[in-house]
């Protein structure tokens, strides 16, 4: 909730900015505020008595007192139920007759006595930080690999695909299939990558999860013997390495994809082969302004918009009935981002607010 001193030095800003000529919409929408809060900010402040809702302090008539409070951390912590969840432990009073507390509440109290983290004999959680934001404004600066698995005619026997990634150009720099999974065949692969793409020490980051392959002592090793940086994903999250999930989705729903198991490992790498090709060279990539990962790689993708851009303004000068505003946005994707941080809200920013109302002036 915005304090009154914050919604004050906004009130301030946004008034000078109508001085300077904008609108108060667009100075409004510039800070993503709506022009109805700015309203009633206004209001309160003309009659004198402020915004009272951050002060106001509600007692509500079915707190807990003191002593059941203490009975509830009492009973979770008894020899009886100190190893199990409130889930558990109430239930198990009431068919014993006696009501302590509803589930939420033994919830509460526990959360509030900070007791709730570890209940049971599993290994407490330990938190996790999200990877460092990266981004990349020109190929061979950002790469990303995984491995997903292959069928093959035997239940439960995979091949496994190793697929390297520039996150700039989305382009494959690198895949190999093989019937086990370890770090050694992965290092192998970004070795020949570095060779092949005149990669210079210290010049990309190569993120992944947190697989034994992408850790695995042989790969760091060859990871700092070529000068690569490494990036690792949170445990267990998969939106840490989109790129790589998108990327396996594709593979898997693109058209060719076999319906059958493969059949041998010349099979899985002879399809790939194939796939690589496709995507690489003729699949117009959407997050890119589709063009080819290979255009975009080799820098071709900008005569390419720019041509588009022709088209589309000589399509509007023979028909501008057509177009009620601009054209198709076909501008060049300059950076591209991996796990960006999140920005702070904007009245966590008066520096910021200042800087954007005075360019929506």
């Amino acid at each position: 909730m915005t304090s009154i001193p914050e919604r004050d030095q906004i009130m301030i800003l946004v008034a000078a900015c109508i001085v300077s000529g904008a609108r108060q919409a667009r100075a409004c929408d510039a800070i993503s505020l709506s022009e109805r809060t700015l309203q009633r900010w206004q209001r309160d402040q003309a009659a004198g008595n402020g915004d009272r809702r951050p002060a106001r302090v509600q007692m509500p008539r079915n707190k807990l007192s003191t002593l059941e409070r203490q009975r509830i951390l009492a009973v979770a912590n008894s020899e009886e139920f100190g190893h199990l969840s409130p889930s558990q432990i109430v239930p198990r009073l009431a068919d014993q007759g006696q009501f302590v507390g509803s589930e939420s509440s033994f919830y509460r109290v526990l959360k509030s006595a900070n007791q709730l983290q570890h209940r049971s004999a599993s290994k407490p959680s330990k938190p996790r930080r999200k990877p460092r934001a990266l981004s990349a404004t020109a190929p061979a600066q950002l790469y990303c690999w995984d491995i997903t698995y292959l069928p093959t005619r035997i239940h439960g026997i995979y091949f496994y695909l190793y697929l390297f990634l520039d996150i700039y150009s989305r382009k494959i720099v690198g895949w190999q299939v093989y019937d086990v999974e370890n770090s050694a065949m992965a290092s192998e692969i970004i070795r020949d990558i570095c060779a092949r793409e005149n990669i210079a020490p210290n010049q990309v980051v190569l993120h992944s999860d947190n697989g034994s392959p992408m850790k695995g002592v042989t790969m760091l090793a060859m990871l700092e013997q070529l000068g690569v940086m490494p990036s690792f994903s949170r445990a267990a999250v998969s939106n840490d390495n989109p790129y790589s999930e998108a990327l396996f989705k594709t593979l898997k729903y693109q058209s060719s994809y076999p319906r059958r198991p493969f059949e041998n490992l010349s099979a899985a790498r002879q399809w790939v082969t194939a796939f690589t090709l496709w995507y690489n060279f003729e699949h117009r990539h959407s997050a890119i302004k589709f063009v080819t990962p290979a255009q975009r790689h080799e820098g071709g993708d900008t005569a390419l918009l720019e041509g588009r851009v022709k088209v589309y303004e000589a399509a509007r000068t023979r028909n501008p009935e057509r177009w009620s505003g601009a054209t198709r946005n076909w501008q060049p994707i300059l950076r591209v981002h991996l796990n960006p941080d999140k920005p702070l809200r904007p009245e966590t920013q008066p520096q910021e607010i200042q800087h954007k109302l005075k360019h929506a002036a």
